[in-house]
């Protein structure tokens, strides 16, 4: 499996941004489709966005939808999430996780998870 570290959480105020990385390492990044997920307290885990291997295809959830960009570089084994515009209601801990070959949208479909990292949107 591959294995997944997040970096880049931290306190922004509403409004602000921050971009959210996460370093592969492993196996062949290029083999595994990429998607960030999110857990505020006392809810489900959800799904925020989603990333082919290629990049050549993107989804979003509607509610960050215009707000966040989801990005990848096969050469440095990374993807990133530009998180922009963001609202309390953005506060979670996001995790990324990888998915072998084709594009998903919920968490039972990825097999490999990082250990997540926290954002807090103050308002």
């Amino acid at each position: 499996q591959v294995q997944l570290v997040e970096s880049g959480g931290g306190l922004v105020q509403a409004g602000g941004s921050l971009r959210l990385s996460c370093a592969a390492s492993g196996r062949t990044f290029s083999r595994y489709a990429m998607g960030w997920f999110r857990q505020a307290p006392g809810k489900e885990r959800e799904f925020v966005a989603v990333i082919s291997r290629s990049a050549g295809s993107t989804s979003y959830a509607d509610s960050v939808k215009g707000r966040f960009t989801i990005s990848r570089d096969n050469a440095k084994n990374t993807v990133y999430l530009q998180m922009s515009s963001l609202k309390p209601e953005d506060t979670a801990v996001y995790y990324c996780a990888a998915r072998e070959w084709v594009v998903a949208y919920n968490v039972a479909d990825f097999g490999s998870w990082g250990q997540g990292t926290q954002v807090t949107v103050s308002s």
